[in-house]
């Protein structure tokens, strides 16, 4: 897996350095900004601080500089010309497993080698595997991430949404406007109505504040989830390990099987697994990525209006999901491992 810190200097009396400021202009100018996983700063009056312990280590004296780490190799990079260079080497070709991907050890060789490459080169190799017949469940910015990426490798991708019928209104507007930015056909999914007036009849609009949210949610999310997988062979979320607790260990690829065994399992691609909530909204400012207008007060992981509040200070960003269940719980079942 490579990151790339950048180390940027300010001056004894505080100022920038403007060579860095010139590198970071550069950089985004390039549209290799998203690729630069941390900043740290070397103060010239602070020689404890990261950057600074940083720059003693690689004997650096001048700034900005790079460290390139992947697997066990690190390299550094003293010129921006030169790291941009290496950024656009082409790197080697997924290596493709012998035997099929319902073996378990070729499943793990696959997963082992995609989980050393960038997000949007674990999600060209699911769309030019599968074509048409994969899909990406869009709800939040980290889909938005993947649907932006798709398009900057001009690699088509179908899209789905699950309208559960209690959204926000701004995430409705959300939805239209990703469509419109992108120009992108988004499937918008609803439940099936039988199942879901019987279900309200029994238990009301507001149930899953007495016995949880389980069931509500298998109406109104995972039944079409259901419709919209079954003709597909893969499809592709914005999971990150850093959401939740049940989320810590997902991998790049999974083996998606329903509990209820009512459809084939599928592989399911994570390629964000291994960036950070603050690494998305890198990438979100800096390519102009379409946003759900909520996190601009105080939302942060989004889903039904009466299961989702804004986040308060301390918080971790799930927490505002089913606040008045358990940590573990927090899961509509759609990104339940069973497999």
């Amino acid at each position: 897996m490579q990151k790339i810190t950048m180390v940027k200097k300010l001056l004894a009396d505080g100022t920038p350095c403007r060579k860095c400021a010139r590198a970071e202009e550069l950089l985004r100018a390039r549209g290799a900004w998203a690729r630069i996983d941390e900043v740290l700063i070397f103060h010239e009056s602070q020689p404890e601080g990261e950057g600074a312990r940083l720059a003693q280590r690689h004997e650096m004296t001048s700034a900005p500089f790079f460290v390139v780490r992947e697997d066990a190799d690190e390299r550094v990079y003293s010129s921006t010309l030169e790291l941009l260079a290496r950024l656009r080497e082409p790197r080697t070709p997924v290596p493709q497993p012998d035997g099929d991907l319902s073996s378990p050890a070729a499943l793990a060789a696959l997963t082992e080698a995609l989980a050393a490459r960038e997000p949007d080169e674990i999600l060209r190799w699911g769309l030019e595997r599968f074509g048409s017949a994969i899909a990406l469940a869009f709800s939040g910015a980290e889909d938005v991430v993947l649907i932006d990426m798709a398009r900057r490798m001009k690699l088509p991708l179908r899209v789905f949404c699950l309208d559960t019928g209690r959204l926000h209104p701004k995430t409705y507007r959300f939805i239209d406007q990703v469509r419109a930015h992108y120009e992108v056909d988004v499937a918008v999914l609803s439940p099936n109505a039988t199942l879901l007036e019987g279900f309200v009849q029994r238990k009301g609009l507001f149930s899953f504040y007495a016995d949880g949210h389980a069931e509500c949610c298998r109406v109104r999310k995972l039944e079409p989830l259901e419709r919209a997988l079954a003709p597909l062979h893969a499809w592709v979320t914005g999971q990150r390990r850093d959401q939740s607790p049940t989320r810590a260990s997902v991998p790049v690829l999974e083996i998606d099987a329903p509990a209820s065994g009512s459809r084939a399992a599928r592989l399911k691609l994570n390629p964000l697994t291994s960036w950070s909530s603050a690494r998305v909204w890198q990438y979100v400012r800096d390519n102009g990525v379409p946003y759900n207008g909520l996190h601009d007060e105080g939302y942060v992981s989004i889903g039904c209006e009466p299961c989702t509040r804004a986040l308060r200070p301390g918080e971790h960003e799930r927490a505002a999901r089913w606040w008045w269940e358990a940590d573990t719980q927090r899961e509509c079942g759609l990104h339940v491992r069973r497999s």
